[in-house]
């Protein structure tokens, strides 16, 4: 799975450490979505569709392998 996680961080101008804390997870999961070695449960990932504001596709996509 794709992610513009990183992304959409930098737009709210949060490190991950403070997304991190938002959502309830460690610094080391954020950066663990952010470079792909873990892909977020639903839940989490609708946690951080509701802090971005966003749709979750605009935050992750399906891959071509997925």
């Amino acid at each position: 799975m794709k992610n513009r996680l990183k992304v959409a961080r930098a737009e709210m101008d949060f490190t991950q450490e403070e997304l991190a804390k938002r959502i309830g997870v460690s610094r080391q999961s954020i950066n663990a979505i952010e470079s792909g070695r873990y892909v977020p449960s639903t839940v989490l990932a609708l946690k951080m569709a509701l802090v971005f504001g966003k749709p979750v596709e605009e935050i992750f996509m399906l891959d071509e392998n997925d």
